[in-house]
C-alpha cells in the first residue's frame, strides 16, 4: 500500500476489488448508453441488483467527460459514480480524462462523500495509456484534495502490476 498525505486528506493505492470494498462510494467507467453490458458492469449488477440499471435508464446517456451517481443497490458502497472516460486516440484524450475526474471528483462532494475508490479509467477495453492515466488521474486528484471538498480519501483501486506501478510511480514522485 502507498500513501500520501495532502493536508488532512489522503490518497491511498491499493491492490482490491472495487465493488467489494468499505467505501461510500466508486467509480465505474461506462458507455455513452449507460448500459452495464459485459465484463465488469455485468459483475457490478450481479453484485449490486438490476436496480443500478433501472437508474441508469433513467437517467438516460452520458457525454464522454461527465459523471453520474446511482445508489448501489446490495454492494457495500451507498452509491456508484459512472463517468464516461476517453478512449484510446480520441481527439483530447488527456483533457478528457482530467475532465471526467473531475466530475466524479464533483459529485462525490455533491453526495457529501468522505470517502472515494477509484480504478484506472479508460486503461481496459478503451486501452488509455496507463502512464497518462496514472499522471492525469494523480494530478486532478491531488489538486481537488488542495481545496474545499467534503472528501477525507481517496483510493485508487488497481488489479495488477501493470496499473500498480504507474499510480505508485505518481503518488510517491507528488509526495
Amino acid at each position: 500500500m502507498v500513501e500520501q498525505r495532502i493536508g488532512e486528506r489522503i490518497v491511498r493505492l491499493i491492490r482490491g476489488d472495487l465493488t467489494a470494498l468499505d467505501v461510500e462510494a466508486f467509480v465505474f467507467d461506462i458507455d455513452s448508453d449507460m448500459k452495464l453490458g459485459a465484463g465488469f458492469g455485468s459483475a457490478i449488477q450481479r453484485r449490486g441488483g438490476i436496480v443500478i440499471q433501472h437508474e441508469l435508464d433513467e437517467v438516460g446517456s452520458c457525454p464522454t467527460g461527465e459523471a453520474v451517481v446511482t445508489q448501489a443497490g446490495i454492494l457495500k458502497a451507498a452509491y456508484i459514480i459512472h463517468v464516461n472516460g476517453p478512449k484510446f486516440r480520441e481527439e483530447d484524450e488527456e483533457g478528457k480524462l482530467r475532465s471526467v475526474t473531475e466530475n466524479a471528483l464533483r459529485r462525490a462532494d455533491e453526495k457529501g462523500i468522505k470517502r472515494l475508490a477509484f480504478p484506472p479509467i479508460g486503461t481496459g477495453l478503451y486501452q488509455v495509456p496507463m502512464d497518462l492515466c496514472a499522471r492525469v488521474m494523480v494530478e486532478t486528484v491531488t489538486k481537488h484534495l488542495e481545496n474545499p471538498t467534503t472528501l477525507e480519501e481517496v483510493l485508487f483501486v488497481t488489479m495488477d502490476e501493470r496499473e500498480y506501478e504507474p499510480f505508485k510511480k505518481e503518488i510517491e514522485g507528488s509526495a
